[in-house]
C-alpha cells in the first residue's frame, strides 16, 4: 500500500481530479487546503523571513491511498495534469503503509482501499 501526497495550485484541483476519475479503480481522494512557502528564491537572491513580510502561498494537499501497482500511473497522472511550468508547481510524494483499515467495516489491506 501507499501513500501518495500531492501539494498542487489550488485552481489545477479540478483539472487533477477530472484526470484521475478517468483511471480506473482509481481508489479515491482526500483535499486539504494549506498554505505554506516554497524554496523561496525569487529573481536576484533568497527570500528572508522577517516578521513583517511573511507570505504564504494558498496550495491544496490532496492525499490519495491505493495498492503499490497503482501508485507510479497515479503519481503520473498527477503530475502530468497539475504542471504549467511555473515555480509553485508542486511536488509529489509517495510513500510506503504499514496497515490501512477501513473504518466502516474493518477490512485490512488493499481490500480496504
Amino acid at each position: 500500500m501507499k501513500e501518495i501526497k500531492a501539494i498542487i495550485h489550488p485552481h489545477m484541483v479540478h483539472k487533477v481530479v477530472h484526470a484521475l476519475r478517468e483511471l480506473e479503480h482509481f481508489p479515491g481522494f482526500t483535499l486539504l487546503d494549506a498554505r505554506g512557502q516554497g524554496r523561496g528564491r525569487g529573481a536576484g537572491g533568497a527570500f528572508v523571513v522577517t516578521e513583517d513580510d511573511i507570505d504564504y502561498h494558498r496550495k491544496t494537499v490532496m492525499v490519495v491511498v491505493c495498492s503499490d501497482e497503482m501508485a507510479a500511473t497515479i503519481a503520473d497522472t498527477i503530475r502530468e495534469t497539475a504542471h504549467t511550468g511555473q515555480r509553485g508547481d508542486g511536488i509529489i510524494t509517495v510513500r510506503n503503509l504499514e496497515e490501512v483499515i477501513r473504518v466502516r467495516t474493518g477490512e485490512r489491506g488493499d481490500i480496504a482501499v
